[in-house]
């Protein structure tokens, strides 16, 4: 008969933990996909890189929500329980609160080791791969760099400026400085000016009229080419979005050979001081965060306890949720400063590894004077 209860109860979490993860991943991940539309009208990147981005980077929000889902899940099976009467059942029927405590632990490990291959293996991986599609996406959008009234720097040094666009889709008073023969193609530098242009998107070109061309040679003369219409190609351009993988993209295996010195020669891994504690933050914040989960666990337990003051029996969910609630706060905030040193990193470990047996004895302690028979 146990294991049918315990069967029901891991049912019922596993049925709110899905509802209140996936509906928070939902909406944190709508939100973050609107930020990032910049990736279409400032960076002009195609609309298929910009949906495969922003899908990609849904495991990042997910390993995020993880640990606060698993505390409302928790809280809201005990009170469904609570509320339907089922805990008083299971008690009558002379189930011992500690074997639900201990059964509340274990599906905590299981969630916490749900986080830690989120978190280690999947999410980096995933992030990696959005960024190498920013990285090899080349512009899609040319009128995306044409904005009225704007000096546009999206590629890698080209400045454009227009003064007006027309209802026709002309615009009027165009100025380009290219620092890198990024799309002149005839000197080291040079300054378009022209009277008017448009653009046709399918061929990625830009058609200028009535306009010079001040181009500046290696010993910094400079000349003067008048034209009447000419035509800029800037196909093959990338924008200047951040290729390089950032540290919580990098994978776990070189952040580990990173720090054991076996390979100091991969992105995000100099040999300084910065660069080392950003290293050992990132690895604490895939490994040390799961291991919160438990102790969350055994915090919620204590909603089992018999409460004998009938005025703020109702508070006591609300009083759990926020010390549940303040401590993966306080972790989120102690990992910042992990990588400090060794004592540091010891420390942000071993506050859950300690917390853990005492609140346990505690909770023996507490059901031991309540009727368990």
């Amino acid at each position: 008969m146990k294991n049918r209860i315990y069967k029901y109860f891991f049912s019922e979490f596993i049925r709110y933990f899905s509802v209140v993860l996936f509906a928070s991943v939902a909406i944190i991940w709508t939100i973050q996909a609107v930020n990032f539309l910049d990736l279409v009208t400032e960076d002009g990147h195609a609309f298929k890189i910009y949906l495969l981005y922003s899908f990609l980077t849904i495991t990042k929000v997910l390993t995020k929500l993880i640990p606060f889902s698993f505390l409302a899940a928790l809280i809201l099976t005990i009170l469904k329980f609570e509320k339907d009467n089922e805990l008083i059942i299971l008690w009558t029927s002379g189930v011992n609160k500690i074997h639900l405590v201990k059964l509340l632990f274990r599906i905590s490990l299981l969630i916490m080791f749900l986080q830690l291959f989120m978190s280690s293996l999947v999410t980096p991986e995933t992030l990696n791969k959005s960024r190498s599609l920013l990285k090899n996406s080349q512009l899609q959008f040319v009128s995306s760099l044409l904005k009225e009234r704007q000096f546009n720097d999206a590629v890698k040094s080209l400045t454009i400026f227009v003064d007006k666009k027309n209802e026709d889709g002309t615009y009027q008073n165009i100025f380009i400085r290219d620092d890198a023969q990024a799309i002149s193609k005839i000197s080291q530098s040079s300054t378009i000016l022209a009277r008017s242009g448009y653009v046709i998107e399918s061929e990625k070109k830009l058609f200028l009229f009535d306009g010079n061309i001040q181009k500046m040679d290696d010993e910094g003369n400079i000349s003067l080419i008048q034209f009447e219409e000419t035509t800029l190609n800037l196909s093959g351009l990338s924008t200047k979005t951040i290729s390089e993988a950032k540290i919580q993209e990098t994978s776990t295996k070189r952040l580990l050979d990173c720090l054991t010195g076996r390979n100091t020669f991969t992105h995000n891994c100099n040999q300084n001081e910065n660069n080392l504690s950003d290293a050992k933050i990132e690895l604490n914040k895939r490994f040390g965060m799961p291991f919160f989960i438990p102790l969350i666990a055994l915090i919620c337990s204590f909603l089992f306890s018999s409460r004998q003051e009938k005025k703020i029996s109702g508070l006591y969910k609300y009083i759990y949720f926020l010390i549940g609630f303040l401590i993966l706060v306080g972790a989120e905030i102690t990992v910042r400063y992990s990588g400090i040193s060794f004592t540091h990193t010891l420390t942000y470990y071993l506050i859950p590894v300690v917390l853990l047996p005492i609140i346990y004895l505690y909770l023996i302690k507490t059901f031991k004077y309540e009727n368990l028979n």
